[in-house]
């Protein structure tokens, strides 16, 4: 509680709470106070054992964040919790953040081309939104590149489960499950979603996966917001509380032109718990 208190003091308007009874929590972070040109947001969700026994589990959100910047700064991330066991991170972590992003910003690197927002931000009648919006599913099945070895392709595709959908507003929702035993597998399911044109098209994809290593007794697990900010952790943990193993989910969201506010996480954990429940 002392280490929420005082980053809130510390950050401001930048330190946003999401769900205080779950301890869920986000903070803008960026390279400068002025005119940032690089901007990431981290979720966290500080689980009961945190910092004594468990650490943080957390989220990136960047449209530019993918490939080798991703796996480098959750790298970091994860040395900065071995190097400081039991004790509160937080606050070193969004540092050792702006410090990448000060580093960009001083750089070579281009100003990140920001290609899609979320929802909330643009409005519009959406009639027409499919025409200009570009689908970057290509970025998230990038990461995934970066998590999997080269030669590994002929890896079986699972079974992929479609849920029944829920409209609200113009706005529909829709999820899709398979089992998954790898993230390789995690891969080509994504693979195989994004051949069809209708799910491509969606505004969001927003999915996450948890697959337990047996030979670890740990689980392997990941989500991606993919534009609709916090969506993918939400998601992950509702499979967490629900405790499901091996398994990727995924709810398309196509957006209707009126904006929904909360109630969008409400339908897409409903299609997501509807769609493991079957």
């Amino acid at each position: 509680i002392d280490e929420i208190e005082a980053l809130s003091s510390i950050y401001g308007d930048d330190w946003c709470v999401i769900d205080e009874d779950e301890k869920i929590y986000c903070i803008k972070i960026s390279d400068c106070l002025d005119q940032p040109k690089w901007t990431l947001c981290l979720q966290v969700i500080l689980p009961p054992g945190y910092p004594a026994a468990e650490p943080p589990i957390y989220q990136l959100n960047a449209p530019w964040l993918r490939g080798q910047d991703y796996m480098e700064l959750a790298n970091s991330l994860e040395e900065i919790y071995v190097q400081n066991l039991g004790e509160s991170i937080l606050y070193l972590w969004v540092e050792k953040i702006r410090e990448v992003l000060i580093e960009k910003a001083e750089s070579s690197d281009p100003e990140p081309d920001i290609k899609k927002t979320t929802e909330e931000v643009d409005g519009g009648d959406g009639d027409d939104f499919f025409l200009d919006y570009q689908p970057i599913q290509e970025d998230q099945i990038e990461v995934l590149n970066y998590m999997t070895s080269e030669g590994q392709e002929d890896e079986e595709l699972p079974p992929i489960h479609h849920g029944s959908p829920i409209t609200d507003r113009r706005s529909t929702f829709q999820a899709h499950l398979a089992p998954v035993v790898t993230t390789r597998q995690v891969k080509r399911v994504l693979e195989k979603l994004y051949e069809n044109k209708k799910i491509a098209s969606a505004t969001h994809n927003i999915y996450a996966y948890r697959i337990y290593c047996e030979d670890k007794q740990t689980f392997l697990q990941d989500c991606e917001d993919d534009g609709e900010t916090a969506a993918g952790g939400r998601l992950l943990h509702l499979m967490q509380i629900l405790n499901v193993h091996n398994v990727l989910v995924v709810v398309s969201r196509w957006y209707g032109g009126i904006l929904l506010g909360p109630d969008r996480f409400k339908h897409i954990n409903n299609c997501a718990r509807n769609v493991l429940v079957e």
